[in-house]
């Protein structure tokens, strides 16, 4: 699975937090139903008899829901609900009828007793299923709710880093408009390509065209730094087809230029580099250390902060990015999921 797909809410049920507290939640039941008056015979008996079945009946459940995991990946929340409501009680019957195929010798029953035992069991799954579906509505729109406002946070630090993105450009641009004006309308083509890209395209593109438009944009500095400005590739053939944020890639390029060539009379080498595992794939960009302190020098921490949230919002917290001194020179590595 991409990384841009929307989780479905089974997802969750695959966490280790939410088995250990739905075994937890079995155990709860379980001691309630020993403790409960009309239970015959040792209890501490009776309750590790009822644990074992209530805890397979979880596992049971949670077990199919997971085989058909990529059957369900697209249905609704509701009827991923109701269906794991069905599902619950049929796994009771099972283990129900599995008991008493295997402990029927050891625990004699007569057939009113197998009949009462029956709709005991069932009207005890019925009722911890519909417990368990209303905590999950009540899970499901506390996290929708969100999802909605980490989404109204994004949108308002992507709306911080593309100003800032589009000053930069226009300095550019006015500081070669009379001595270069060639030059200056290239730079205003190459600036409307890459606003295009941003204001009018999708919120998510193929790691190629992102790449793409971060040399679009190394393109427009070159104009501005000429020979001072440096740029290494180091690219796999082919690219892996994976989706990033959209200019996500250029605000670490343009962190770069800042720290690594504008700081510096001799200027300096900018890499950008992608390397790929059998599960992720990662994009670092790096530059030289300034030899002098920069001047309001946090100024592009609204852009490295956009681009963490956007791709852990991407990738439901498995993206990341990062940042170290490694050798002498600045590394920001972006890493994606390639599957999950």
């Amino acid at each position: 699975m991409k990384p841009s797909e929307s989780s479905s809410p089974l997802e969750s049920l695959w966490q280790a937090p939410v088995i250990i507290w739905t075994m937890l939640a079995g155990e709860g039941v379980a001691a309630i139903l020993a403790l409960a008056p009309g239970v015959s015979g040792n209890r501490w008996i009776s309750f590790g008899i009822i644990s074992l079945v209530v805890q397979w009946v979880g596992l049971v459940t949670l077990g199919v829901l997971y085989i058909g995991r990529r059957w369900l990946a697209q249905a609704r929340p509701s009827y991923i609900a109701y269906l794991a409501l069905i599902i619950l009680l049929l796994a009771a019957w099972l283990i129900f009828g599995l008991g008493r195929l295997f402990l029927g010798d050891i625990w004699p029953m007569t057939p009113e007793q197998v009949r009462q035992l029956f709709l005991l069991v069932t009207g005890i799954a019925v009722t911890v299923g519909l417990l368990g579906l209303a905590a999950f509505q009540n899970h499901w729109r506390a996290r929708q709710l969100a999802v909605r406002a980490k989404q109204s946070e994004l949108e308002s630090l992507q709306a911080r880093i593309r100003p800032h993105f589009l000053f930069n450009t226009l300095n550019t641009c006015a500081a070669l408009v009379h001595q270069r004006p060639g030059e200056a309308e290239r730079l205003l083509l190459d600036l409307a390509d890459l606003f295009r890209a941003a204001l009018a395209g999708p919120t998510e593109i193929e790691l190629a065209d992102e790449l793409a438009l971060a040399q679009r944009y190394l393109e427009i500095e070159a104009l501005r730094f000429e020979d001072r400005l440096r740029v290494e590739w180091r690219l796999p053939e082919p690219l892996p087809s994976v989706l990033v944020p959209t200019l996500s890639i250029q605000p670490l390029v343009e962190n770069a230029i800042r720290h690594g060539v504008e700081s510096t009379v001799t200027g300096g080498e900018i890499m950008i580099e992608v390397a790929t595992t059998a599960t992720a794939v990662s994009v670092s960009v790096s530059n030289p250390l300034p030899t002098a302190p920069i001047l309001n020098g946090r100024g592009h921490q609204v852009g490295l902060s956009s681009v963490r949230a956007r791709v852990q919002a991407m990738t439901q917290g498995l993206g990341q990015l990062e940042t170290a001194v490694i050798d002498g020179r600045y590394v920001a590595t972006i890493t994606l999921p390639l599957s999950r």
